[in-house]
């Protein structure tokens, strides 16, 4: 297995900080934006609190072999209000049962992960998202999970 890295992604929104951290919190706005480009969101569960777990699920475009519910699991570890989200990250079932990665053909992920990310209040109402992602190895992985972040990030630009 490569050695852990960390994928980093710094964007930049036009909006407020208070409106792109609800992106983060509220249901219904994540369902704007979860997922790389051509996934939708269709279930996502959020108990936003230290402690708090969530369940997500991602839909793949229809007739990839991403047709399918992918499902993740976490907990959140730290909340900031406006200012930072700290949680570990897991694939797991549509219960919220964690399952090895290898469960959706990824067998070179570790078991969880870790996602910062940090929010910014910018001159003139806008926001500097710091999002980053530990443990994916180095090489393919970390960056297709580099490209399905950004992917979901020009999303969440486009809903806001």
């Amino acid at each position: 297995m490569s050695e852990a890295t960390e994928v980093k992604i710094i964007r930049e929104f036009n909006a407020p900080v208070e409106r792109v951290w609800a992106t983060w919190n509220s249901p219904e706005l994540m369902k704007q934006w979860w997922g790389p480009k051509d996934f939708t969101a269709p279930t996502i569960k959020i108990d936003f609190r230290e402690g708090g777990t969530y369940l997500y699920a991602m839909h793949g475009p229809a007739g990839t072999e991403y047709d399918i519910d992918m499902w993740n699991t976490g907990v959140y570890k730290e909340i900031v209000p406006n200012k930072r989200i700290v949680y570990l990250d897991s694939f797991s079932d549509a219960d919220g049962n964690p399952v090895p990665p290898s469960a959706y053909g990824m067998s070179d992920l570790p078991d969880q992960m870790l996602v910062t990310v940090e929010f910014e209040a910018l001159e003139g109402g806008r926001t500097r998202l710091t999002l980053t992602h530990a443990g994916a190895p180095a090489g393919a992985q970390a960056d297709s999970m580099a490209i399905g972040w950004n992917q979901s990030l020009d999303k969440l630009a486009a809903s806001l």
